[in-house]
């Protein structure tokens, strides 16, 4: 059980179960939310629940959730460490398109500043197209264009997002980072080795996609006999396990499970309190969930 622990995100320490707000969107995360009451009440619930720790980004609509959080929750007190990500952008048909140059990471973070209605954010994740490939000039100047963001004031701390133990070596090499967004869940464990360096280096590691993507991949977690078990002698849900199992691996995990409603909210917040032992942590472990 991790109740009211937390841990360093940049200067400041979260609870580490926070908020995704990717979903508070339309579908394929493009367009308005189809109950914007309802997308508003989950944000000021997040926050009344405890939420220190939300992530958005200005392409999730695009700018539709960005301006969500602007009218949930303004006046955003100091203590809510919002985090976005840059890179990316969207066209007209919703399609992603790379929007990462130096020059263009600067004008996205200015650009969710002026969305959400701030003037400074906790961290942006500098979001990578390809965690395979080698870091390179391009990435140095990329970096460094993140390092003149933070000295200059604008946010508080550089993230990485989608990155290899490469890219985040690099990266170290050139300034220190306070957070990695990479995928992985149950069913996803390829940043394995992302995760382990992030433990050694005392970095945020922040798990997106939590409980797997695409659906089918959530379905194979939740539907899983172990995993139901487990919930079942816990007096937790499926969900709660496998959020659970996420935080035990290490104190360093912050976790911002996204949902588009309170019920799923107030369950995935649950997680916090969810023990497991040894011998769950094991069998969870040993899953094989992967798509064959």
């Amino acid at each position: 059980m991790i109740e009211n622990s937390r841990f360093p995100l940049g200067s400041r320490a979260v609870a580490r179960v926070g908020y995704g707000a990717m979903q508070l969107t339309g579908p394929g995360v493009f367009g308005p939310p189809a109950d914007r009451p309802e997308a508003i009440r989950v944000l000021r619930t997040a926050v009344e629940l405890g939420v220190d720790h939300i992530d958005t980004a200005q392409y999730y609509g695009p700018v539709v959730v960005n301006e969500l959080i602007r009218e949930a929750l303004t006046p955003i007190r100091d203590e809510i460490a919002i985090v976005s990500k840059v890179a990316v952008r969207r066209g007209s048909a919703g399609e992603i398109l790379p929007y990462d140059e130096p020059g263009e990471l600067r004008a996205g973070i200015e650009d969710n500043l002026r969305t959400i209605g701030v003037d400074h954010l906790a961290a942006v994740n500098l979001r990578m197209p390809d965690p395979t490939a080698a870091p390179d000039t391009r990435f140095d100047d990329q970096v460094a264009a993140m390092i003149e963001a933070r000295d200059d004031g604008l946010i508080g701390g550089i993230g990485l997002s989608n990155v290899s133990a490469a890219q985040l070596e690099r990266a170290l090499e050139l300034t220190p980072i306070v957070c990695v967004q990479n995928s992985f869940s149950l069913v996803n464990r390829e940043s394995l080795d992302v995760l382990e360096l992030t433990a050694e280096r005392g970095i945020a590691f922040v798990p997106y996609c939590p409980l797997g993507w695409p659906r089918s991949d959530r379905d194979r977690i939740l539907a899983h006999p172990t995993v139901q078990r487990i919930a079942r002698e816990r007096g937790a849900t499926p969900a709660q396990v496998a959020l659970a199992w996420l935080l035990e691996l290490g104190p360093h995990v912050l976790l911002i499970p996204g949902t588009r409603s309170v019920d799923h909210l107030e369950e995935n917040l649950g997680s916090a309190t969810v023990s497991l032992d040894d011998s769950d942590r094991a069998e969870l472990t040993e899953l094989q969930l992967a798509a064959v």
